[in-house]
C-alpha cells in the first residue's frame, strides 16, 4: 500500500542503475516515502538533457504513468523541480539526485552524497569475492566509495568455483530466512531473484508441513516474461558464446534458458541441499507476468490415506492466512499473467484450481538392497512405498508487483538496522 503524507526515515538511499529493477525500485520508494533522499548512479549522460531522464522515470510500457502509480486515475504532479546543474529533482516530494559521470562502483560518489546505504540493480556485479579495486568494477567497490550496506538485486555469482561465501555477504528472501542478516556481520546483502522468491513461498509451506524426509524429488520450471538480457531482434552471437537462444528475437520466440533459482533457494532453504532439485526457465514474449511449475514427489504414509489437492490447497491457504498473510496469496481464481501485473506485494499467488495430485507406489525388490549370511538373498513380498507426485502453480510479476516490492520491504529492514 502507498503511504500518503509518511514522514520519511531520515536517511539516504543510492540505487545505483536505472534499468527495470531500477527503475521500480525508485518508483517504489518514493511512492512509500521511505527515505528522505534518494541518490541514482546511472554513469552517463541520457538522452539530451535532465528532462529526457526525468520523462523515462515517469513513463513505463508495462506499468502505465508514475503520476497514475501514485495518485490513481486522476493523476498529478509527481517530477518537478529539475535542475540540470545539479541534477536533481523532486519526486512526489522526495528530492532525487542523479548521477552521471562514473560506472565503476568504486568511483561513484557516495561518501560526498552522504549515502552510506546502496541498491546495486545493474545485474553486473554480482560477484562478492571480487575486490573494490577490480578494473572493470565490484560490488564491494561501493563500500570503498562510502558505503556502509549494498544489497543486491540479483543472486550471487562467484565465478571462481573454488571460492567460498564471504563471511559479510548472505543472502534473504524476506518472510523466509531474513533474520539470516546480521546488521553486525553482514554488508554485502543479496535479494535472491524474483522466481527464487516465488518459489521459496511455494516451497517453505510443504517443507513445513510434510518435513524435508518426506519430499523425495522436486523440480520447477519458470515459464518467464522477457527480461533486458535478451535481443529485439536476431543478431550475431558474441565471440565464445555458448547459449545462441540469447541473440534470438525475443518477440518471436519461445526460448528455453537456464535458471539458478534451485541453487538460490538452497542459500534461503538450506533443507532444500537434501532434495534432488532440478530447475528449468523458458522465456515467452510477455513483458511481465511469470509462473513458476512446481512438481513435487512425496512419500505418502499409505495407499488407503493419499495426499489429495485438498490437503495441498489448504497447506496455502493456512500460510495465506497466517504466517505468509500479504506476501502468499492463494486464489480458486481462473487467472491469466496479465491479471496480476502490479498486483502489490505478493511474493507469489498460488493458482488452487490447477493443484493436482496422483498417489501410486513404488515397487522395490528386496534382494536388490539387502541379504543374509553370507550374501544370501532375501525372499521376501517386493516392497510398496506409496507417493504422492504434486503439481502446484504460483504467479509472480517478476518486475513491479513480487520483485521490486519485496526488494523494497528488504531495504527497509536494513535500513532501519542502521540508525
Amino acid at each position: 500500500m502507498i503511504e500518503v503524507g509518511k514522514t520519511p526515515r531520515p536517511m539516504k538511499l543510492g540505487i545505483n542503475g536505472l534499468g527495470r529493477i531500477g527503475k521500480l525500485t525508485l518508483w517504489n520508494h518514493v511512492a512509500n516515502r521511505n527515505f528522505s533522499e534518494i541518490v541514482v548512479n546511472i554513469g552517463r549522460q541520457a538522452g539530451k538533457s535532465l528532462a529526457d531522464v526525468a520523462a523515462y522515470i515517469e513513463r513505463d510500457s508495462t506499468y502505465g504513468r508514475l503520476s497514475t502509480y501514485l495518485h490513481g486515475y486522476k493523476g498529478g504532479v509527481t517530477v518537478e523541480n529539475l535542475n540540470e546543474a545539479t541534477g536533481s529533482m523532486t519526486i512526489n516530494g522526495i528530492p532525487v539526485t542523479i548521477l552521471r559521470e562514473h560506472r565503476n562502483p568504486r568511483e561513484i560518489q557516495w561518501a560526498k552524497h552522504d549515502v552510506r546505504f546502496v541498491i546495486d540493480s545493474t545485474g553486473v556485479f554480482v560477484d562478492p569475492t571480487v575486490p573494490a579495486d577490480s578494473p572493470k568494477g565490484a560490488l564491494r567497490g561501493h563500500l570503498e566509495a562510502g558505503a556502509s550496506k549494498v544489497l543486491l538485486s540479483a543472486p550471487f555469482k562467484i565465478k571462481d568455483k573454488s571460492a567460498s561465501m564471504p563471511e559479510d555477504a548472505v543472502t534473504t528472501v524476506m518472510g523466509i530466512n531474513e533474520d539470516d542478516y546480521v546488521p553486525s556481520r553482514h554488508c554485502l546483502i543479496s535479494a535472491a531473484s524474483c522466481t527464487t522468491t516465488c518459489l521459496a513461498y511455494m516451497v517453505k509451506p510443504l517443507l513445513d508441513y510434510f518435513g524435508v524426509s518426506r519430499i523425495l524429488t522436486a523440480s520447477m520450471v519458470t515459464v518467464h516474461a522477457a527480461t533486458g538480457s535478451q535481443v529485439v531482434l536476431d543478431r550475431l552471437p558474441d565471440a565464445g558464446a555458448k547459449d545462441l537462444r540469447k541473440n534470438r528475437s525475443v518477440f518471436n520466440n519461445i526460448i528455453l534458458t537456464t535458471t539458478g533459482a534451485a541453487k538460490a533457494l538452497s542459500l534461503v532453504l538450506p533443507e532444500m541441499k537434501q532434495i534432488g532439485f532440478i530447475a528449468e526457465s523458458v522465456r515467452i514474449p510477455t513483458s511481465t507476468g511469470s509462473i513458476v511449475i512446481l512438481v513435487l514427489t512425496i512419500h505418502d504414509t499409505s495407499l488407503e490415506t493419499p495426499i489429495k489437492r485438498e490437503l495441498i490447497n489448504g497447506i496455502y491457504k493456512d500460510a495465506a492466512e497466517g504466517p505468509m498473510k500479504g506476501r502468499l496469496i492463494f486464489t480458486e481464481e481462473q487467472n491469466v499473467s496479465s491479471d496480476i501485473i502490479g498486483y502489490p506485494m505478493a511474493a507469489t499467488i498460488i493458482e488452487g484450481t490447477e493443484t493436482h495430485t496422483r498417489t501410486g507406489a513404488i515397487n522395490v525388490d528386496p534382494s536388490l538392497i539387502c541379504s543374509g549370511p553370507e550374501g544370501a538373498k532375501i525372499t521376501c513380498a517386493p516392497l510398496q512405498i506409496p507417493v504422492t507426485q504434486v503439481v502446484i502453480y504460483g504467479w509472480y510479476d517478476n518486475e513491479l508487483g513480487s520483485y521490486a516490492n519485496m526488494l523494497g520491504e528488504r531495504a527497509v529492514t536494513i535500513a532501519d538496522s542502521m540508525l
